[in-house]
């Protein structure tokens, strides 16, 4: 008898995938005839023994994500059917470019890092802790011992993310992105950098440190939350711009002096400002993909960034704590306090994970990604953010006007189209 409704099941089963391709076509005959045979299946499943309930549980689901996709297939336009190998949605496509954008300039800001102040040829400091480093690498290690590692690391990631966007986009038949006409910005001179044009500019930052109270607070900024900067840092360079940026006064509580210091630490809260950006533009770009193909990216992708993020969470930290803090630039004029002295749990160094926060409205508060909405999270917000930050200061207004058409673009998809 199990037998007989196991063929039964697996006929009705067949039955709706038959439903489910035949889309549009005979509507009304064709929702009919599905209810007739979800009222089939269901009788099949709730005659069947208590014994086997696990099974029918099972099966339930199994049908239910069955038709569940026939209607979403049925439901959605023609052109946002498409799911076949070659082709993805007008949505999607713009998703993927702006976010291929955003990668190729993410690249080119860790490398500008990396290659002061990443590993490079080094083997890692624990193979040999006596290895020779430059200033910045040594400020970089007061915070971490394995920042240059993590640098070198964060940017062959970009780099991965970059080449694999475009690649996918090519693989579709769709216009890959390519930012190399607006590397045209001077960067670092300092000993380590290759001289090479850049496409942002590192030297001459405003960096926003609000991220840092915000993942501390309980109250979320797609609910109308504000936060004010942890730390002041207005127009400053978070790389050495030549070699007399590694020189400064020596400081007994660290290795190296506070110039070359406070320009690490510089970095350190950029690192969390891009990476905390990266983690909420994924999560919103997610909420509007299509193919469940670019989906898996988008997330793929999303939760690269958010492991990158929480490094540079602890890494940021570790320069407003003792031993490097406090203590002050005079080059700079850039104070580092230590933010366990008083102790405020808006800016406590030790929390590292997102405190549970507001979220909907009625229900308990949760720890989350945040923001997570376009108006704060989506491409032109991300846009908006870097363009404030002095990360593009020089760059011509056809670079503007290529970002902000790729931003529009995304921020107009919609799933489905």
């Amino acid at each position: 008898m199990f037998d007989e409704r196991m063929t039964r099941l697996r006929a009705l089963m067949a039955t709706l995938l038959l439903h489910r391709d035949t889309g549009n076509k005979n509507a009304v005959k064709t929702e009919d005839s599905r209810e007739d045979t979800m009222k089939q299946l269901t009788e099949i499943l709730e005659h069947t023994a208590n014994r086997r309930s696990f099974l029918k549980s099972s099966m339930i689901a199994g049908a239910a994500a069955t038709v569940g996709t026939g209607i979403l297939g049925s439901g959605l336009p023609a052109f946002a059917q498409a799911t076949n190998d070659s082709t993805i949605t007008k949505g999607d496509t713009a998703i993927l470019r702006f976010l291929a954008a955003a990668e190729l300039i993410e690249s080119d800001l860790w490398t500008q890092y990396a290659e002061l102040g990443g590993i490079g040829k080094l083997p890692p400091i624990e193979v040999d802790p006596h290895e020779k480093l430059n200033p910045y690498q040594v400020a970089l290690s007061n915070l971490d011992s394995d920042g240059p590692q993590y640098i070198a690391s964060n940017t062959l990631d970009e780099i991965s993310h970059a080449t694999f966007l475009n690649a996918y986009l090519a693989s579709k038949g769709a216009a890959t992105v390519d930012l190399t006409q607006f590397e045209t910005l001077p960067g670092s001179t300092a000993k380590g950098s290759t001289g090479k044009l850049r496409l942002t500019n590192l030297m001459n930052l405003n960096v926003d440190t609000s991220w840092y109270v915000r993942y501390r607070s309980a109250t979320n900024p797609d609910l109308g939350a504000t936060f004010p900067q942890a730390i002041n840092l207005d127009n400053v360079t978070a790389i050495p711009r030549s070699d007399a940026d590694y020189k400064g006064e020596k400081n007994s509580n660290f290795p190296g002096n506070d110039h070359i210091q406070a320009i690490a630490n510089v970095a350190a809260f950029h690192f969390g400002q891009i990476e905390q950006g990266g983690s909420s533009l994924y999560a919103a770009m997610s909420q509007k993909v299509t193919h469940p193909e670019v989906l898996e990216i988008t997330l793929g992708i999303g939760g690269d960034e958010i492991a990158h993020f929480l490094e540079w969470v602890d890494f940021s930290g570790n320069g407003v704590q003792a031993p490097v803090a406090p203590f002050s630039d005079p080059v700079s004029g850039l104070t580092f306090p230590n933010f366990f002295s008083p102790l405020n749990p808006l800016i406590q160094p030790s929390l590292i994970f997102p405190v549970p926060v507001e979220f909907k409205p009625g229900l308990p508060n949760v720890s989350i990604i945040r923001p997570l909405t376009d108006q704060f999270a989506g491409a032109k917000a991300a846009v908006a953010a870097l363009t404030a930050s002095g990360l593009f200061i020089g760059q011509s207004a056809e670079f503007f006007s290529t970002l902000n058409e790729l931003a529009d673009a995304a921020d107009a998809a919609k799933r489905g189209f």
